[in-house]
């Protein structure tokens, strides 16, 4: 089974990680990895990078970030290739421990629709 672990940030604190989180995250990251475990992962750049596309009563309107009304964001993902939703969630914890009292983070594990299943 797939799962995506959405990882929601502040964005308005123009926190970067620390060069421990770097280093913890890469060995994990790579543990993941090796253990086939992690599909893929990788941060998303500024809501202010971005833009929205919204259908809304039939007609499509595009807004360029930022996008004032959300504090919360996604700052990254995670795609993890395991048995069932508590493995999902149990290495969604590791990731989230990593951080320690740098950061204020939560994320969001769900499984993934695939076709025939």
């Amino acid at each position: 089974m797939r799962f995506m672990s959405l990882i929601r940030v502040d964005e308005n604190t123009g926190q970067v990680p620390s060069q421990r989180l770097i280093d913890e995250m890469t060995v994990l990251i790579g543990e993941m990895r090796a253990a086939g475990k992690l599909v893929d992962t990788g941060g998303l750049q500024p809501t202010a990078k971005g833009r929205r596309v919204r259908l809304h009563d039939g007609k499509l309107s595009s807004i360029d970030g930022p996008f004032a009304e959300a504090k919360e964001v996604v700052g990254g993902y995670a795609v993890l290739e395991v048995a069932d939703l508590n493995e999902a969630t149990e290495l969604t914890r590791r990731f989230v421990a990593i951080h320690g009292d740098e950061w204020n983070i939560e994320c969001e594990v769900r499984q993934i629709e695939e076709p025939g299943i």
